[in-house]
């Protein structure tokens, strides 16, 4: 069981989820693709682990509202994650972004550092403002398909899983349909991810890649996050972009080591 409820913050009434209790707390934030509803194997499982879990649906994907009489449309989600902290008056916690979220795990890291115990990024090409970065894009991209929205979530989610489990992938694309809304604006980063900016990062970090993650490979990964002064890296062999969906066993007991590691 968790409680569920909007959080009244500037320029938004943030819908979140939290499992309470006196753990140390784990914000997830979710990807472009998804809402706070795409970490159901997690939040549990992370619970019953001894964590306070939060999770939240950024400004104006699922459940979420934007008010623009309260503040400065669209703001970024890391002062949205910011602000929600102080509302929860959360002590140090660790952070898990996923993807999207992946980006904005890093910027808020790099904003934020004395708030962070520990740092997760899965299945991310980080979102960097760096030359290097966008040839590397331009090199995994397949024409046709990787730009077309209709088709987009032959992407997201692995082959494997595709095959394996029709029923999981419905309720993905379910989920992806209705995660952002009609005409919602893209939150900014607070700055440009670059790799100046995330070798400031001191806090430890997991990097997880998919090994059949054809948007964020694991040598994508591997070039950017080398930029880390603390990383570790773990594959999910099999494993495509939509990572904790796709391989929650194997996911979560990856989380759960290197946060235990740090606890």
């Amino acid at each position: 069981m968790y409680r569920a409820a909007y959080a009244t913050l500037p320029g938004v009434r943030l819908w979140y989820v939290d499992t309470g209790g006196e753990g140390i707390p784990i914000v997830l934030l979710h990807a472009n693709t998804g809402t706070s509803e795409a970490w159901r194997e997690q939040i549990n499982v992370f619970s019953l682990a001894g964590y306070r879990v939060i999770a939240f649906d950024r400004r104006g994907w699922g459940k979420s509202l934007a008010d623009p009489l309260t503040g400065v449309q669209p703001s970024s989600v890391a002062q949205d994650l910011d602000a929600l902290v102080d509302h929860l008056q959360l002590p140090c916690f660790h952070l898990l972004g996923i993807a999207g979220g992946g980006f904005v795990a890093l910027d808020f890291a790099a904003w934020r550092p004395e708030r962070l115990r520990g740092l997760v990024v899965a299945a991310s090409n980080g979102q960097f403002n760096e030359p290097e970065m966008q040839a590397f894009s331009d090199r995994i991209s397949i024409p046709g398909l990787t730009g077309n929205h209709e088709l987009r979530r032959f992407l997201e989610v692995g082959v494997s899983y595709r095959a394996e489990n029709p029923q999981g992938f419905e309720q993905f694309v379910a989920i992806e349909h209705a995660a952002r809304q009609i005409n919602a604006p893209a939150q900014p980063m607070r700055t440009p991810n670059t790799f100046a900016k995330i070798s400031t990062i001191q806090t430890k970090a997991l990097i997880l890649s998919g090994g059949a993650d054809l948007l964020a490979p694991p040598s994508l990964m591997h070039f950017w996050a080398r930029h880390l002064s603390h990383a570790s890296y773990v594959n999910i062999p099999d494993g495509g972009h939509a990572l904790n969906w796709e391989r929650p066993k194997e996911f979560n007991e990856h989380v759960l080591c290197f946060l235990r590691s740090l606890d």
